[in-house]
């Protein structure tokens, strides 16, 4: 089991950066997969990017590929996602997710984006874009 303890966040204007985070307490954190999704006001919660567990695969929603960055260290059992070129759409909770080698989300590239091959959750992170 993985507890996924979120920091970060907040408030930038348009063009601006932020980072949000986190923090895993439990298993193994290189035992498993990891996400970032998002819940935008008036759409459904989206995925926005994931990364296998030797963080040498990575996948983007189109809306964010080349403005936002997942990384992983698995040393320190944090998960980020760094954020550039903000634009008031990408406003919104930002919550990470994970799920064990073994837990179903193989092959990544094809499943990530369904929040419901993803077991465990953080709280979210509001981020808040202003024109």
């Amino acid at each position: 089991q993985l507890h996924l303890v979120k920091h970060g966040g907040g408030s930038v204007q348009a063009g601006g950066s932020l980072r949000v985070s986190c923090g895993a307490i439990g298993d193994t954190f290189s035992d498993y997969y990891l996400a970032w999704f998002r819940r935008t006001p008036g759409k459904e919660r989206e995925g926005v990017a994931a990364i296998s567990p030797d963080g040498l695969n990575v996948y983007y929603a189109d809306s964010v590929k080349g403005r936002f960055i997942i990384a992983r260290d698995n040393a320190r059992r944090t998960l980020l996602l760094e954020m550039s070129r903000l634009t008031p759409e990408d406003t919104g909770a930002y919550a990470c997710a994970a799920v064990p080698r073994w837990g179903g989300v193989e092959p990544l590239e094809a499943k990530w984006r369904d929040a419901g091959n993803w077991r465990y959750w953080g709280q979210g992170s509001q981020v808040t874009v202003s024109s």
